[in-house]
């Protein structure tokens, strides 16, 4: 993709506002974990699970990784002028981060309390797909089919940048169908469940459905510029 397009352009200032996001994201996130204490953990921590708050710590590192790797992979300027460092950080972005990372949530989310069932499955299905785009992209780059790999590592990115949407949606959903948390009143703990599970698909859903939309576009507006215009067209060669 030339730097000199649209498309290029808007990448190349999400770049530093993602960055920027995910540094004030973890600012706020990482210090409950950082003791290793599980009375500190902002999710409920089953005590019939030993593995389950090592799995969920794991996770947080993990997932920092890819978060401030992503940053770098949907950076152009570094893609076109330092390549070896964007090759390097997109493998840290998937030894280091995702799959580490998703193999931890696979090991969370059957068990998470906080969003019951409802919760569970969103966690489990957004592990698989991230687990999956992840390494779809690094295939498709191995191979040199970087059109597909550019494609599926907005998927990726788009799926881990889940975790920071999912806390203005779970605010969202929370004021929605269980507003007594904000106004003090009783908590019905299924509506709150509810509420936290239904937040938990749309953190990864629409994100990756503006993933998509996003690609479609630019798939169109490539698709525009290859196509000659009239006045353009040579006449075939005549055969002799």
């Amino acid at each position: 993709m030339s730097s000199s397009t649209p498309v290029a352009r808007r990448v190349r200032t999400l770049a530093l506002p993602l960055g920027v996001l995910t540094i004030a994201f973890l600012a706020v996130a990482l210090p409950p974990y950082l003791g290793l204490d599980p009375a500190r953990a902002r999710l409920a921590v089953p005590e019939d699970v030993p593995w389950f708050y090592p799995a969920l710590v794991a996770h947080i590192g993990f997932g920092s990784i890819a978060l401030l790797t992503a940053s770098l992979q949907v950076w152009p300027w570094l893609r076109r002028t330092h390549p070896a460092v964007h090759r390097w950080s997109g493998r840290a972005y998937l030894a280091l981060g995702v799959l580490p990372g998703g193999v931890a949530v696979l090991a969370v989310a059957p068990f998470a309390q906080t969003g019951g069932a409802t919760g569970q499955v969103a966690n489990t299905m957004l592990a698989l797909l991230w687990l999956g785009t992840a390494v779809a992209g690094y295939r498709a780059a191995r191979a040199r089919r970087f059109d597909q790999h550019r494609e599926w590592m907005v998927r990726s990115v788009a799926l881990t940048f889940s975790i920071v949407a999912n806390r203005p949606w779970s605010m969202l959903c929370i004021a929605v169908f269980a507003p007594e948390v904000m106004s003090g009143g009783p908590v019905d703990p299924a509506a709150l469940a509810q509420a936290v599970g239904v937040s938990m698909w749309l953190s990864w859903v629409v994100n990756l459905l503006v993933a998509e939309y996003w690609l479609n576009r630019t798939r169109n507006r490539r698709g525009r510029r290859q196509v000659p215009a009239a006045g353009d067209r040579r006449p075939a060669a005549v055969a002799t």
